[in-house]
């Protein structure tokens, strides 16, 4: 018998496995060390195979017998049968090939699946393209689909009660494709400590976020082809409808338009510091005291978000209304988009 082959693996470029993705076909590490010692051979014994295969308690004639079964190699005859290699050529490419005809049937069964994972156990159905769902965590598991399935645009009403956490770590990844996600959140989300600084890091990376003083449902748009609306506000039974195409989507798009148009922008993430004279712009922090003050938010509420005390904040409001020349927190947001200050 030949002395014992390097049955490591060949040399490769570097960083790259060759032998990485042999798992993916049912052959793994021992599986994988017995086959290059039968290539190497051409002709080996289960003896062979123990004797001289750096393995610790591996059945040799099981993970042949696997080994052949696969159609990797083949045995003669007779009691004390040698195994022999398969061409790899021939033999690999043809395991590859039924391991993707599986993979295929596999992928075939996943609007069944998906159809059972929609609509559990006996769940009425509303017809073609509309799902009513009511289990909060299907509800969570539509909106987070939408945000992997997005490719152009991401449209959201934005306001409680919330089935997910309020991070959003999908988001990110989202904006990092390129897509243009507008969201319009409810002045009662500010409400929740921390809320505005949360929005405008969004806005800082890429979220184009407006502010209205109600909104009424909750709302998420794909691609104007897909959308997922809240049917009911109840924060122990939520409902929800997921609407796929048609002219119901191009409503619920018209109507997140109106809104939009209708609602005040929230600046990036900036300092507080510094207001700027009169007739000279906004300073660093008058476009996020007009987009509280023009949310409809209380001053408790936007003296807390800005880290001011409620004295400071009504004299900051004071100056910044004699500044655009406005009465009331009204004509201050006309005054200020008239300017383009915001």
């Amino acid at each position: 018998m030949a002395a014992h082959p390097d049955t490591t693996r060949d040399a490769a470029p570097e960083g790259v496995d060759p032998d990485s993705d042999f798992e993916a076909v049912g052959i793994d590490d021992d599986s994988r060390l017995i086959y290059r010692y039968v290539l190497a051979q051409g002709t080996v014994r289960v003896g062979d195979v123990a004797r001289d295969v750096p393995l610790d308690g591996t059945d040799a004639a099981g993970m042949l017998a696997r080994l052949r079964t696969a159609g990797l190699i083949n045995r003669t005859s007779g009691r004390d049968g040698e195994y022999t290699a398969v061409d790899p050529r021939v033999a690999l490419r043809a395991l590859t090939d039924r391991t993707a005809a599986q993979l295929d049937r596999v992928r075939a069964t996943i609007p069944d699946l998906a159809e059972l994972f929609e609509h559990p156990g006996d769940a009425p159905r509303s017809g073609a393209g509309v799902h009513v769902i009511d289990d909060p965590a299907l509800i969570g598991a539509w909106y987070t689909r939408l945000e992997h399935e997005v490719t152009g645009e991401f449209m959201a009403f934005d306001r409680p009660p919330y089935v997910l956490a309020g991070e959003n770590p999908v988001e990110p990844l989202v904006l990092e494709r390129g897509v243009l996600w507008r969201a319009v959140y409810a002045a009662e989300v500010l409400e929740r400590p921390g809320a505005w600084a949360e929005m405008r890091y969004a806005a800082s990376q890429g979220e184009q976020a407006r502010i209205a003083r109600t909104l009424p449902t909750k709302l998420a748009i794909a691609d104007r082809r897909t959308a997922l609306v809240s049917s009911t506000l109840d924060a122990h039974r939520p409902t929800a409808v997921v609407v796929e195409g048609g002219p119901l989507v191009d409503l619920l798009c018209a109507a997140f338009e109106a809104v939009w148009a209708d609602s005040v922008e929230v600046p990036p993430t900036d300092s507080l510091d510094g207001a700027a004279p009169p007739d000279r712009g906004p300073g660093k922090g008058d476009r996020a005291l007009l987009a509280l003050l023009g949310s409809g938010a209380k001053d408790e509420t936007i003296a807390r978000e800005l880290g001011l005390s409620e004295r400071t904040l009504r004299r900051r409001s004071a100056d910044l209304l004699r500044r655009l020349g406005a009465a009331n927190r009204f004509q201050a947001g006309a005054q200020a988009v008239r300017r383009g200050w915001i």
